[in-house]
């Protein structure tokens, strides 16, 4: 079985301070990135700090997304982590427009094992390295 799995790690800038201090508007924004990838929600748990701020996080049947937000400064840190051949890409998108982010950063991990990894599989984006065994020093 192959395990191989994609994991966006992402940093959103200059978002709407109040959409992102809304815990149901967080959510659900959530949940619709969740859809957008064809992820399975199983559970979430969302928590919203005084004086400000959300932190939540969807379980989903593929693994899981997590959302935690800094309305102060506009910013929003956001993992998304699936398997079975799931694009966390569009879901991300979705996040940095129902936020208004005006920039944003990512990097993306291909997960699995070194064997399934290295086959590349077909859905591998072309701006993923794959590299070899690291020597001993």
């Amino acid at each position: 079985m192959k395990t191989l799995g994609r994991h966006v790690i992402a940093e959103l800038f200059g978002c709407d301070a109040a959409a992102i201090d809304d815990v149901p508007g967080v959510h659900e924004a959530m949940l619709q990135s969740a859809s957008a990838i064809g992820a399975t929600v199983v559970a979430s748990a969302f928590h919203r700090y005084a004086p400000e701020g959300v932190s939540g996080t969807l379980l989903i049947a593929e693994s899981h997304l997590s959302i935690h937000t800094w309305p102060e400064h506009g910013y929003v840190a956001v993992d998304i982590f699936t398997c079975g051949g799931l694009d966390p890409r569009p879901g991300l998108n979705l996040l940095a427009h129902a936020f208004g982010a005006t920039d944003s950063r990512m990097q993306e991990i291909v997960r699995g094992l070194p064997e399934h990894v290295a086959e590349g599989m077909p859905w591998l984006p072309t701006d993923v390295t794959i590299l070899g065994p690291r020597s001993a020093c």
